[in-house]
């Protein structure tokens, strides 16, 4: 009964380093190059079309969040206050600001 199982084992892992061999060999000739360096390049294919529908994804996300953020209920000043625009050196005067009746 112990030299049946030894046998089984043995056969076992005879014909798996046979297989992973001939695996081996396989994917070192030409067609087996070739063929990994195809794949490598649906890889890279898919990658890259991944990549770049993420990166829409995320603009398109981000530009909503900003919309939503700069977009808030416009506020109607108080008689006589002048609206400010927010500019690199600090509050300016909006130079929109009372065109009524005015021409350009």
């Amino acid at each position: 009964m112990r030299g049946a199982i030894w046998f089984a084992v043995g056969a076992g892992a005879g014909v798996y380093a046979m297989v992973k061999g001939r695996r081996a060999a396989e994917a070192f000739t030409a067609d087996g190059l070739r063929d990994r360096a195809q794949a490598l390049g649906v890889g890279a294919r898919i990658f890259r079309d991944e990549l770049a529908t993420g990166k829409a994804e995320k603009e398109l996300e981000l530009r909503e969040w900003i919309e939503a953020r700069t977009a808030g209920p416009k506020q109607i000043g108080a008689n006589g206050a002048t609206q400010q625009r927010l500019g690199l050196n600090g509050p300016t005067e909006d130079p929109m600001q009372n065109t009524e009746g005015s021409t350009p």
